[in-house]
């Protein structure tokens, strides 16, 4: 009888624990997943009974906060304001109850509705729900510098484009603006207002993250990779001669130099250095004939090109950076056969890459050849004070030989102090670049500035992409990145 009572005693205690482990994985480690469930509707409504936690910026202002509302019932609500408006709003995003969530408001959900499965979260949110108190989110503190964000939104203003700035010794994002840009305020109270405004370009696609999403051709910037190949290959060195006849025949047909202020320029015998400092077509050309498009491709993959960029933001708010066919990554089993190596060497060809990505490039060439992973969220932090979780730098990839990157860093220099990028200049301070003016059809092309400072030792990195423009990158987009230099390295937030 006794063993009976203890046999019994034993599997009562395994339900009581059963019962325990039960409800504290539904209640916590599993009420992320459950909250995610776009069809969990009572899931949803509750969440806007906790007070999510603050966006920030790394100087502290607030990006995201919370209006607190009584229901007809009497229940306390909180819905989402953002105090900056347009300023952050593709990277920060919206957390809306009819249009759901998008932007660091989804992928960071869980820490902002204290659903993290964090040990101190799940603590101090249990201790929350036995007290009968309001449950409060995490704090996000993010990399971004507000100045440089204005900067860069100011600059970008009236036009289609976007910039990214980042620290290229960590991959901090110092700043991602995307024009054109919406109110995040609008979303629930009047999302047709965001719909009808109208762009310089079309469509004005505001709520489009061209950052991280937007996919354009990158022109000359390009040759920055190309030259990686190159030079990483052991056949070029930054004094390899070339003579430029202002063309070269791929296919039986001309391929032409760009044709700057309405003609061909043609530059005799040039150096490698001198080829990228006046991005020169036929010379890239040349060099992607010999070397080869698997040669390119490989040595762009080793800057992060076929693969989301790494990024706290939702997924499908990033996209990889490649050849494109009919709309579609296009990874070619036989580069040899299947794709134009001359073209693709100066950045034509089916080549598309988003700012984020090219941003990586510059900061790669910058940081001896290593490409740190990016990231924006800098800490989590509880709501009664305490770190939850820090991101520390990591290395991403390594691009480069550092022979190569030093030799680039010289040769981007020269870019700016005498070729293409002049307009880039910063008085005191060495700067490196590369422009891009991609051909996109028409009359318009889409142009680009790629660059990094001080050239002898690199705080900042930078990308900017500009849609429709009638101009080349080194009138339209350098400036816009000078700017933004400026504002990180100097203080300065205008001429």
């Amino acid at each position: 009888m006794n063993k009976q009572i203890a046999q019994l005693a034993l599997l009562g205690l395994a339900l009581i624990g059963a019962l325990i482990v039960g409800t504290t994985y539904w209640q916590t480690w599993a009420a992320a997943g459950l909250a995610d469930r776009q069809d969990n509707a009572i899931k949803l409504v509750a969440q806007f009974s906790i007070k999510r936690g603050l966006i920030r910026a790394a100087d502290g202002e607030i990006l995201a906060t919370n209006r607190k509302k009584k229901t007809k019932s009497g229940q306390t609500v909180y819905f989402r304001r953002y105090p900056k408006a347009g300023l952050f709003a593709n990277l920060v995003g919206y957390s809306t109850l009819s249009r759901s969530r998008t932007g660091l408001e989804a992928s960071e959900n869980d820490y902002l509705t204290g659903s993290n499965t964090n040990l101190k979260t799940i603590l101090d949110k249990t201790l929350t729900q036995l007290r009968g108190a309001t449950i409060k989110g995490n704090d996000l503190w993010l990399t971004v510098r507000p100045r440089a964000q204005r900067v860069a939104m100011a600059q970008l203003a009236g036009k289609c484009g976007a910039a990214v700035a980042l620290d290229p010794r960590t991959g901090a994002v110092l700043a991602m603006a995307s024009q054109p840009t919406f109110n995040p305020n609008l979303v629930e109270s009047n999302f047709g207002a965001i719909a009808r405004a109208g762009a310089p370009c079309q469509p004005a696609s505001r709520l489009l993250n061209r950052a991280t999403a937007g996919l354009f051709v990158p022109g000359s910037s390009f040759k920055v990779v190309t030259s990686t190949a190159a030079l990483d290959s052991g056949r070029y060195t930054i004094n390899s001669s070339f003579v430029d006849k202002g063309y070269c025949i791929e296919y039986g047909r001309k391929v032409n130099n760009f044709a700057d202020q309405g003609r061909v320029e043609s530059f005799g015998p040039v150096n490698f250095l001198q080829a990228l400092e006046h991005s020169i077509n036929a010379v890239f050309c040349e060099i992607g004939k010999t070397i080869g498009a698997q040669s390119i491709l490989n040595a762009s993959k080793r800057f992060g090109f076929y693969k989301d960029p790494p990024l706290e933001t939702p997924s499908n708010e990033r996209a990889p950076s490649g050849l494109y066919d009919h709309g579609r990554l296009f990874d070619p089993r036989h580069a040899e056969t299947q794709v134009d190596p001359g073209r693709l060497a100066f950045g034509q060809e089916r080549m598309l890459t988003t700012p984020l990505q090219m941003a990586m490039v510059a900061a790669g060439v910058a940081n001896s050849g290593v490409v740190m992973r990016p990231y924006v969220v800098q800490r989590v932090t509880a709501p009664g004070g305490g770190t939850v979780t820090r991101t520390k730098p990591h290395k991403y990839k390594r691009a480069m030989k550092t022979t190569t990157a030093a030799a680039l860093n010289q040769m981007m220099q020269a870019v700016v102090t005498g070729g293409t990028g002049t307009a880039a200049q910063i008085p005191g301070i060495k700067v490196a670049g590369k422009t891009g003016t991609a051909e996109t059809g028409g009359r318009l092309n889409t142009t680009w500035f790629v660059a990094f400072a001080p050239a002898d030792a690199p705080r900042v990195a930078v990308a900017v992409v500009l849609q429709d423009q009638t101009g080349a990158g080194g009138t339209t987009a350098a400036p816009i990145a000078k700017a933004i230099m400026e504002s990180l390295l100097t203080g300065r937030s205008g001429p």
